[in-house]
């Protein structure tokens, strides 16, 4: 299936999928669009243009198959199939993310990461800890497509280049210093792109606390005017 579908839908999508699957635990055979569009706050036209996309074959009076759904999302987004990371800083936060372990249940495995001093790196899970020289030799032995970037601000850029020439081609940065995607052939890419997602948690709390603030607005909708 040969589909190009924009940011939100994908999102959209991987939030159907955590659905079908607690349906399925569930024992739950059939989901309707309204249902689904509920579950995950959009409505149900959206969901049914949405699957509709990656068609999925469903009616107004049967709905959706879950197993069959569950399977076509799982398929689209690579969650059939195990899927490799490596992780770059490891400091709280990189530790942290190197603990988490909710990437096991979406068949996500970080193999690696790297750091300027890993001797003095807290984490001691299983995930080995590589000094930051060997990023460029280790890449070129194992065909990785993600990064996690999880470095100072001003070292950010260093290390996105390092990662981009070594063939990265997505990378999840929790820098505070945001990056730009490449496209293929721009500047020194060479023949490859790198997809970028730049992850800001005080920019992501700073939009909360503003949104917060019209919760007792003078509509009652919670919401600040559109």
């Amino acid at each position: 299936m040969d589909l190009n579908l924009n940011r939100n839908t994908v999102l959209r999508l991987v939030r159907y999928l955590r659905v079908l699957e607690q349906l399925k635990a569930l024992g739950f055979e059939k989901i309707f669009s309204n249902n689904l569009g509920d579950a995950v706050g959009v409505t149900a036209a959206v969901v049914r243009k949405d699957l509709a996309q990656i068609e999925a074959v469903g009616n107004k009076r049967g709905g959706y198959s879950v197993d069959p759904l569950l399977a076509k999302i799982s398929e689209l987004l690579g969650k059939d199939r195990r899927r490799e990371a490596i992780l770059v800083g490891c400091g709280r936060l990189g530790s942290a993310l190197l603990d988490y372990p909710g990437f096991e249940n979406d068949n996500i495995e970080i193999v690696a990461a790297f750091d300027l001093h890993p001797e003095q790196v807290a984490y001691t899970g299983p995930i080995p800890v590589h000094h930051i020289d060997t990023l460029e030799s280790y890449l070129g032995q194992h065909h990785v497509p993600v990064g996690i970037l999880t470095v100072p601000d001003r070292a950010a850029n260093e290390v996105f280049e390092r990662l981009l020439a070594s063939g990265i081609i997505g990378i999840l940065n929790f820098s505070g210093m945001p990056l730009k995607p490449r496209r293929r052939g721009e500047y020194d890419a060479g023949e490859h792109c790198c997809y970028v997602e730049n992850i800001s948690i005080s920019l992501e709390l700073a939009n909360l606390f503003y949104l917060v603030r019209f919760v007792d607005s003078a509509d009652g909708s919670g919401y600040p005017a559109q």
